[in-house]
């Protein structure tokens, strides 16, 4: 039986169901990140009130702080973060791109240096798989060479290629029968490799598959013309999930495209910065030109900061330093994005999604 059931289109947006062990997510949705099991300044609670679905959290950090064994005393992870909702977990392989982690890569792993003792660890399919399996989480993510954006076409292939034998290691060490296992295409930017990677995934019995390496640093238009790509050679009866992708405007184009899920730390690092989202593009709250602005920060949008403060004032908190200024813009950040995802699904399910996305207006 399929994770995933899909259920109405409107051309390639569509509407499902992912069903986990913690219960039924409706997609499109979109995930905030909680690396280390704690979305910045935003609270359990807080993500409850907003509708947030699931987060997704790094399995390799939590498997050095703080290890598999204080999870494992509190029953998991869900327990152990206080959440019963959906929880994906990242296999640890996107910390290549951190240079106070990544050391190497080679066919056994990634070779990592721990930064909280500096020792040397190697992370292999088999190890990421044993962390995520002990964790319980509800979406483990297989272990993935993901090359940097302006890689070579021969650093492309190695990793398109690594990836594929890593995936299948990975479904040979995977245990918890209560876990879902996505895999991971790759290709960067090079349309035959990204097809070649994602024919050679979805040719694997994954529940589900992602699109990584999109979201590091290349142009958006890129995005653009590379997920149509991977979403071709995918199994539609299977979730696909375009990783680290969190601006509104990627994630309309995205979901357009037949995209069902989307993760990213880009509204709450944006908001810890003065910037908000609005339906009529992103401001910066930060600048002088809103010291004496005393309408909301968005007149449509109905979390609290937009129904009890102004942006004048949420001006003030980041002009003085106060912590609450980023709180406040980082909740209003995820409200927006989970208010625009279940319109999204609401335009879908009517049959009105085309006209919807022609209607708006991003700066």
């Amino acid at each position: 039986m399929n994770a995933f059931s899909l259920g109405v289109s409107d051309k390639d947006a569509r509407v499902g169901t992912l069903t986990t062990a913690h219960g039924k997510i409706k997609t499109p949705f979109f995930m905030p990140v909680a690396t280390k099991g704690s979305v910045k300044l935003v609270s359990m609670e807080e993500l409850r009130s907003i509708g947030i679905e699931a987060f997704i959290s790094n399995s390799y950090v939590f498997s050095l702080r703080p290890g598999l064994d204080v999870v494992k005393k509190a029953g998991g992870l869900h327990k152990f973060v206080g959440w019963d909702r959906g929880i994906f977990t990242d296999s640890g392989g996107f910390q290549v791109i951190r240079p106070e982690f990544f050391q190497k890569i080679d066919d056994r792993g990634v070779t990592f240096r721990n930064p909280f003792d500096q020792a040397l660890d190697v992370l292999t399919p088999e190890k990421a798989m044993v962390i995520q399996n002990r964790l319980k989480s509800d979406v483990a993510m297989c272990l993935d060479d993901m090359p940097l954006p302006g890689s070579s076409i021969a650093r492309l292939t190695e990793s398109m290629h690594r990836t594929f034998e890593w995936g299948k290691r990975c479904l040979d060490a995977h245990e918890n029968k209560r876990q879902l296992l996505f895999g991971i295409a790759q290709g960067g930017t090079n349309a035959k490799l990204r097809k070649k990677s994602a024919e050679l995934m979805n040719s694997l019995p994954f529940d589900g598959l992602a699109l990584g390496g999109l979201a590091i640093g290349e142009p958006s238009h890129w995005v653009e013309k590379m997920v149509p790509i991977d979403t071709k050679e995918m199994d539609p009866e299977k979730m696909r999930y375009l990783m680290g992708v969190g601006t509104p405007e990627q994630l309309v184009m995205a979901v357009s495209l037949g995209v069902d899920c989307f993760d990213s730390a880009f509204p709450t690092q944006t908001g810890r910065h003065g910037l908000a989202f609005t339906r009529k593009g992103r401001i910066n709250l930060a600048n002088r030109s809103h010291r004496f602005d005393l309408s909301p920060i968005d007149s449509e949008c109905a979390c609290f900061v937009c129904e009890s403060h102004s942006r004048a004032y949420v001006h003030h908190l980041f002009r003085t330093g106060e912590e609450n200024g980023m709180k406040y813009l980082s909740f209003h950040n995820l409200f927006f994005i989970q208010h625009l995802m279940t319109r999204i699904r609401e335009e879908i399910e009517s049959g009105s999604f085309s006209r919807f996305r022609q209607r708006l207006k991003w700066k």
